[in-house]
């Protein structure tokens, strides 16, 4: 079938091709930032690598698919492009999976060599399909020209059908896919309905040959059942995985070890970001009871009492919540997570509810929209949402922590949770700089065996030596927790060094600083610090 033997029937069903590929290029880009996300992150350098080999790929496409149509201008040919394009498009994420279980193992034991390698595997995989779906659109030009003096009219029509499918295909998977069927299943769903097409539009051609490519869904489903099988990630040595989901945002997992003691992992699981025990709210000083001494950089004498209010920018499973809870009783807590799987986690693995946090509320918002939405006054506000290399900028400004002030109380402080290294601090000093521009003082805390500095921020002018003089004036019967809290916290007080950069809503390189830190570890052994206490 020539391109000269034009119905309107067969354009319309053309139509419908090109709507459905310009829908799944754009799912497939979206999806392979969220496939690349649980390992890599979501930071501009993965997805200016996404975007623009996605462009490479489509470009390719674009020139391939002009002169394969003008060779063989024939609907047979153009079906089968698009079966081919669904086939290795439902074969990425069976072919990442194991991909991504590597790549997690290498991020995790800082193995740069092997996390890159398997990062630009990943991409390799989008090579070929996507260069496929490229060929579409000029491959359906040429179809749909019947008169040359209509080619400006056909070629708008197309580019337009395509551009309304790519609308399509940026929403249904972020809003809605993803979120409930998750990223393999969400290229699986995508590369069927472009199957389904291909297959139809074949059918109506030549049925005989449509039936050779039912193989295709055979060999996808037979692979898909060898693959999927199993947690993308397995528990640690020890550990029962007793909770496994991907949300819109994370790959989730909840781990319990012998002792009963639950583990909140994102991603690749390299970082703890919350801890449940069964008897006891202590965390063998970890980062989370350094935040409990934050009020306490007060001017003494400061009074467990005096603690009125808490939020939490980064809730995650409760932690904070929790200790706060047990050691200032049931004060209101406004806790902020973006992540409702998370929430969801939280409230059936970690106790992160009313019967056992009574104060707390839960937002699943971002967090900077949604204190501003808020009208408390806290004495507490709480920062633990970033840590390298996930950290959202926009938490990271002036601008963001002069709206934290004008959230906090009188007596308030703000107390943040950043990441550094054993020999670079510069995003730890960034961010003092920055705290300084909004409030007086600022102190620093590292966290012992960790990768870990608090940072505190008090509204009223204070001194370090408040912290050991509050300790000192503890009533006797103060909860050991918090008197052990605050011993720790005085022992890891450590200089707070203010340096460029200050960042702001106009310029925060905050990415620009992670990666390089990140890529200094690595080159001076980060594989031995890892290991280290």
């Amino acid at each position: 079938m020539t391109a000269n033997t034009v119905s309107p029937a067969r354009n319309t069903y053309l139509y419908l091709c090109v709507f459905t590929s310009g829908m799944v290029t754009l799912a497939v880009e979206l999806s392979a930032s969220r496939l690349l996300g649980s390992v890599f992150g979501t930071s501009n350098i993965v997805w200016a690598n996404v975007i623009g080999l996605i462009l490479l790929f489509l470009t390719i496409g674009y020139f391939i698919g002009g002169r394969w149509a003008d060779r063989s201008p024939r609907y047979d040919t153009f079906y089968r492009i698009i079966l081919w394009s669904a086939f290795f498009n439902a074969l990425i994420p069976l072919v990442a999976r194991p991909i991504i279980r590597t790549a997690s193992s290498a991020v995790a034991g800082a193995e740069a060599g092997l996390a890159i390698g398997s990062f630009v595997s990943i991409l390799v995989l989008f090579s070929v399909p996507v260069t496929l779906l490229g060929c579409l659109s000029p491959f359906a030009i040429r179809l749909a020209m019947s008169n040359p003096a209509d080619s400006g009219k056909i070629s708008g029509r197309i580019y337009a059908v395509s551009t309304l499918g790519s609308l399509m295909g940026t929403f249904l998977p972020t809003v809605l896919l993803i979120p409930e069927l998750g990223t393999t299943l969400t290229f699986l769903v995508f590369a069927g309905l472009l199957y389904a097409v291909g297959f139809i539009g074949l059918w109506r051609c030549r049925p005989a040959a449509a039936l050779r490519w039912l193989w295709m869904p055979l060999v996808i489903g037979a692979l898909a059942a060898l693959v999927l099988n199993g947690p993308l990630r397995p528990p640690y040595p020890g550990s029962t995985l007793l909770y496994e989901d991907e949300s819109a945002y994370n790959y989730i997992q909840v781990q319990q070890d012998a002792q009963g003691n639950r583990y909140l992992y994102l991603n690749e699981g390299q970082g703890i970001h919350s801890q449940w025990s069964p008897d006891t709210v202590a965390d063998n000083h970890r980062t989370w009871s350094f935040f409990l001494t934050a009020p306490h950089f007060n001017n003494p004498p400061f009074a467990p009492d005096d603690v009125q209010s808490l939020a939490i920018i980064g809730l995650a499973a409760g932690t904070i919540a929790r200790q706060y809870t047990a050691v200032y009783g049931d004060i209101p807590i406004d806790g902020i997570e973006i992540d409702s799987g998370i929430i969801e986690a939280g409230a059936r693995y970690f106790e992160m509810n009313a019967d056992h946090i009574p104060g707390l509320t839960t937002y699943a918002q971002d967090g900077r929209y949604m204190l501003n939405q808020l009208d408390r006054r806290y004495t507490v506000i709480a920062v633990d949402a970033y840590r390298p290399p996930y950290i959202p900028w926009h938490l990271t400004t002036v601008e963001f922590f002069q709206e934290v002030r004008s959230r906090l109380a009188d007596n308030g402080v703000v107390a943040i949770n950043v990441g550094r290294t054993n020999t670079d601090r510069r995003l730890v000093d960034a961010m003092t700089a920055t705290l300084l521009k909004v409030f007086p003082n600022v102190y620093a805390m590292d966290v012992p065996n960790s990768f870990n500095t608090i940072l505190v921020a008090t509204v009223q002018p204070t001194q370090q030596d408040n912290l050991a003089q509050n300790l000192s004036v503890l009533q006797a019967d103060a909860n050991p927790f918090l008197r052990d809290a605050l011993t720790w916290g005085v022992t890891q007080l450590v200089p707070a060094t203010p340096s460029d950069p200050v960042f702001t809503d106009d310029r925060a390189p905050v990415e620009t600083l992670v990666d390089s830190l990140v890529l200094n570890f690595l080159l001076s052994g980060g594989t031995e610090q890892l290991g280290s206490p």
